[in-house]
């Protein structure tokens, strides 16, 4: 018989050996190699964090933090549930138009620690430097900027993609993108577009603590007592509107900005240690209101909206704009589209005075603005920013470029 063709009984001694092999792997493979076998059961370490990545192109979408798929069920449950039954009185605060009670002490925190940050780094900007390319967004924190060349802004190529540095303030440090204010966030969800000049517009993560509780006399809103009904969608308020005096929504005078009556007297190392903690509360209070109240971002520019939906305001320029008419690709929002951390590189020798080498740069570490700036003041490193500023890593000289593989 030729060499090709086989016989029905070697065939069935080709299948149970292969059954043998699935069964118990290692039997038959244990003299030529060891496997090494991926136990799914163990807990992955989340401290560590490398340094974010870039969009690859300006015209890629931000990722879903919710997976479509994830999105689609809950539609379709939604609109079963309407039809099943038309007209229904919501029960679940904040959708119903009431209040969540126990957000609403986070709601003056976050406010509280938002103003903290912002009078902290006003202090801070007069003793750690803030370097902001003319060109770009690119911040360093430091005294002379650095050498990578990162540049995309105009005639970057001409300069070779180097930055061109000048003196930066304290927006360059943390960006705040503003939202309209919504009077009434369930009666009247969204701004149309001719109506664009007549709302106001404020810092979001403000708008956010606005609508989880926090009164404030410039930004009036709406609060309820009592539910809202849902009748085939659309929301029907039948009671008149009266606030709640259970509930002490005003900021009144105990609820100051940390270290606002004292800051003058604290050096800069206490300073950024306030500043530091108050980032971490605000990042931790947000985060606890954004998984109750709703934050829409547009899935290709910076654009954020705190609300039921996103507004119809034709503002977008950014990719695929014109198939959209100007309108932005409302997605769910994250902590991060809520606040501009701004990213820079990370100098481990602050007194050397030697910039960060663009041929060294894949030694480098990164971290927010806030922290980096934190750092350079005195303030101990974070264990959530270790990994990604890179401190276990020692950056050869740049003499030694050659000998490093």
């Amino acid at each position: 018989m030729h060499r090709r063709y086989l016989s029905s009984s070697s065939i069935l001694s080709h299948f149970n050996s292969l059954n043998k092999l699935q069964s118990n792997p290692t039997h038959h493979l244990c003299h030529s190699r060891t496997l090494t076998t991926v136990d799914t059961t163990t807990t992955i370490d989340h401290s560590y964090a490398d340094i974010p990545k870039p969009p690859k192109s300006k015209s890629e979408r931000k990722p879903y933090p919710t997976p479509m798929k994830v999105l689609v069920q809950r539609a379709k449950q939604e609109k079963e549930a309407r039809k099943a039954q038309p007209c229904q009185l919501l029960e679940d605060p904040p959708e119903n138009g009431l209040l969540v009670p126990e957000l609403v002490s986070v709601a003056h925190q976050v406010y509280q620690a938002r103003e903290s940050i912002l009078l902290g780094l006003s202090k801070l900007v007069n003793v750690i430097p803030v370097l902001r390319c003319r060109h770009c967004f690119e911040v360093h924190i430091g005294q002379v900027g650095h050498e990578i060349r990162t540049c995309g802004g105009p005639k970057s190529g001409l300069r070779n993609a180097t930055h061109v540095w000048r003196k930066g303030r304290v927006h360059d440090v943390i960006y705040f993108p503003k939202c309209f204010h919504l009077y009434d966030r369930v009666g009247k969800p969204r701004v149309i577009h001719n109506e664009s000049r007549s709302f106001k517009q404020l810092p979001a993560i403000v708008e956010l603590c606005i609508q989880a509780g926090l009164n404030l006399e410039n930004y009036p809103t709406k609060r309820r007592t009592r539910s809202v009904y849902s009748i085939e969608g659309r929301i029907v308020d039948f009671e008149d509107t009266q606030v709640d005096s259970s509930l002490d929504l005003s900021l009144n005078s105990e609820m100051q900005p940390k270290g606002d009556l004292g800051i003058c007297d604290l050096n800069t190392r206490e300073v950024s240690s306030m500043v530091l903690d108050s980032w971490f509360e605000m990042i931790s209070g947000a985060k606890k209101m954004m998984e109750r109240y709703k934050v829409h971002t547009c899935g290709y520019c910076p654009e954020v909206q705190v609300g039921p939906k996103g507004h119809k305001v034709r503002m977008c320029k950014a990719s695929k704009h014109q198939s959209r008419n100007g309108m932005h690709a409302w997605q769910e929002a994250t902590f991060f589209d809520l606040v501009g951390p701004n990213y820079v590189w990370h100098v481990a020798d602050v007194a050397g005075g030697v910039p960060l080498c663009n041929d060294l740069k894949r030694y480098y570490g990164k971290a927010p603005a806030v922290v980096e700036m934190c750092v350079q003041a005195g303030a101990r490193v974070p264990d959530e920013y270790r990994s990604m500023m890179r401190l276990d890593v020692v950056p050869p000289c740049r003499d030694e470029l050659d000998l490093v593989t």
